[in-house]
């Protein structure tokens, strides 16, 4: 066994052994990793949902690498708009809740904003960390448009766990510590995946 594997192990025993019984109801899925594992992915029912959440993080990245020394903002208040208003449309299209997918997508920008902000300040900070290499951006937004479109069906798919608060939590805390310890994500990182998930249950 992998000391990776041993470390994702770990944490969700803590997760589950930080929950009382009798928070959690009876008819709660079982918080056995084993049950819920995605290959290769986090663990939990919301493991397919918390993944695409980091890949859009990690697109984050880049979206810093091709501003930083620009005159291109971090914030783009009409491309956010556009993106929130297509988010509306395709959930209504799907069946999900247009007003809680497009909070939950408010908290995907924001925390690409957290990203690059923290990017920002340590290529500022330290030069020699900065990009060499400038990503375009229009490549990047269909990377974001096809994620918003796959994020949007694990929303879909996730609908009866998201719904019930306790199980989510549970199932929540279990997808994000795995994911941390997946992608090996530094404390930056980790931050933005906290903000990007704060309206998932509920």
């Amino acid at each position: 066994m992998s000391r990776k594997t041993i470390r994702i192990a770990a944490t969700a025993l803590a997760v589950a052994g930080a929950l009382s019984p009798t928070s959690v109801p009876a008819t709660a899925a079982p918080l056995t990793p084993e049950l819920a594992i995605t290959t290769g992915g986090s663990f939990g029912r919301l493991g397919p949902l918390t993944d695409l959440v980091v890949e859009r993080l990690l697109v984050g990245d880049d979206v810093a690498a091709a501003k930083f020394g620009t005159s291109s903002p971090i914030d783009d208040p009409a491309r956010e708009q556009q993106v929130l208003d297509q988010v509306r449309k395709q959930a209504v299209a799907l069946g999900v809740a247009p007003d809680a997918a497009a909070a939950f997508f408010r908290d995907q920008i924001t925390a690409s904003k957290v990203v690059q902000r923290g990017l920002f300040a340590r290529w500022t900070a330290h030069p020699d960390e900065a990009p060499t290499t400038r990503p375009d951006l229009g490549q990047i937004r269909t990377r974001l448009d096809r994620l918003t479109t796959e994020l949007l069906g694990q929303l879909k798919a996730t609908q009866d766990v998201r719904a019930q608060r306790v199980p989510c939590t549970v199932q929540l805390a279990l997808a994000t510590a795995s994911a941390a310890v997946l992608q090996d994500l530094d404390a930056l990182h980790r931050q933005a995946l906290g903000t990007a998930v704060r309206s998932t249950c509920g």
